[in-house]
């Protein structure tokens, strides 16, 4: 069996603690794209974690967790999250856990680039996470980037990087800024790759054993989502990577391979963190109270978390670009608190009411239709659908119908127990 487990949003919509409850079921967990500039927030029987390049599967004993070579990887972060679980008892050693040779180095100056043209940008920007994600996926597609293999041979890598080093100082003294020194980088390689050195191997091989020999149950973890795919999202307010299911064989390393499942994870509301258009946004105190209800602040960068309603147009345009098989809604109990819930079902653009998901300037045109629905108190405490009252399921049965994919899973908090399936 092979499964992506997908965003359908912007986002933020509950991935890392459905790999979490998932991965009970698979042998393998795999990081197929993005970096550290997202996090995945797991509640479970160890506590409560953040994880922001590892796979949400590190924290479930028996599984293979990798990091595939559609990922980009910052050295001294990884160290950094590996350190953190070992602090809490959580094992990480080259038997659980497996770095992709392809994968791309993500490396100081990219960080300082990214800064750079953030703040160059000012009002204009595009609401980077600064974490230099942008600068190194632009770099490994005109092939100047560092790969983990190169990490191997330390004479190779000092040239490597004097040569890279020479080559991205044209941008970096082009801000102003001084001269990167490429002591200082090939230091900072060596420092944070040492302990990193016995994870890295060739994933491709290990992948094609495991799906084509072993029979192994494969579970594909995306960060963000649909809408910040670098193709397919609100261009150019996205992530600089591939966020759809699509993209999981190659960017784990078995390009070969064919997804038997998608699962695309839904809020039971509108989140989105950064900028660009947000046609469900809401403001003033009914945005923070239904933040604060939702606990809607950035894993990665703390910042809070716009909110909206549900809605339906983009919504229903990321389940087709996720080609998603069946659908997870997740935090259903954060709207308890309403009597009346809003749901966007359509938008008016220059006055055309319109249920497709528009993309460029007629987005930013976008204003929101909403309907409501008749609220449901409190459902934290269900564990079956039978639990439910009829306008949570009436609810649920909205949004599927509104998704035309079924949904399967219901999450009404954040543990590994308060998850219905359906």
């Amino acid at each position: 069996m092979l499964t992506a487990i997908v965003g359908i949003n912007w986002g933020d919509e509950g991935k890392g603690r459905m790999v979490d409850l998932l991965s009970r079921d698979y042998d393998i967990i795999c990081r197929y794209q993005g970096g550290n500039n997202a996090g995945h927030t797991v509640v479970n029987d160890k506590g409560t974690f953040v994880l922001n390049l590892l796979p949400s599967g590190i924290l479930r004993d028996g599984t293979v967790n990798v990091m595939g070579n559609g990922m980009v990887i910052d050295l001294a972060h990884l160290c950094g999250e590996i350190a953190s679980l070992r602090d809490r008892g959580i094992s990480v050693t080259p038997e659980n856990l497996v770095i992709s040779d392809k994968a791309i180095v993500c490396l100081p100056y990219h960080k300082l680039q990214d800064i750079m043209e953030e703040e160059r940008l000012k009002d204009k920007k595009y609401g980077s996470t600064r974490r230099g994600i942008g600068p190194v996926y632009a770099d490994k597609y005109i092939k100047k980037g560092l790969r983990m293999e190169d990490l191997f041979d330390r004479e190779a890598l000092r040239e490597k990087i004097s040569d890279l080093v020479e080559w991205k100082n044209l941008t970096v003294t082009g801000y102003g800024h001084a001269p990167v020194d490429p002591d200082e980088i090939f230091a900072w390689a060596i420092k944070y790759s040492e302990p990193l050195l016995p994870f890295i191997r060739d994933c491709t091989a290990y992948l094609t054993n495991a799906v084509r020999h072993e029979h192994k149950n494969v579970l594909f973890e995306a960060q963000l989502g649909a809408l910040r795919d670098i193709d397919f999202g609100i261009y150019p307010y996205t992530s600089s990577s591939t966020t759809l299911a699509a993209y999981a064989p190659i960017g784990a390393g078995i390009p070969f391979a064919r997804l038997n499942r998608v699962t695309g994870i839904i809020k039971a509301y509108s989140t989105c963190v950064g900028e660009g258009p947000f046609t469900a946004e809401l403001f003033g105190e009914e945005a923070e109270r239904l933040r604060k209800a939702g606990g809607e602040y950035g894993a990665a960068t703390g910042r809070p978390r716009r909110v909206g309603p549900f809605d339906v147009p983009a919504s229903r345009y990321g389940v087709d670009a996720q080609g998603a098989t069946e659908l997870a809604l997740t935090k259903l109990d954060v709207l308890s608190y309403m009597d009346k819930i809003p749901v966007v079902t359509a938008y008016d653009i220059d006055g055309e009411i319109t249920t497709d998901f528009p993309s460029g300037a007629r987005l930013l045109k976008a204003k929101p239709v909403i309907e409501y629905l008749q609220g449901f108190g409190d459902v934290s405490g269900c564990r079956s659908y039978s639990e439910l009252n009829e306008n949570a399921k009436a609810y649920i049965k909205y949004i599927e119908n509104a998704m035309r994919c079924p949904i399967k899973y219901v999450s009404v908090g954040a543990s590994r127990e308060a998850c219905i399936m359906l």
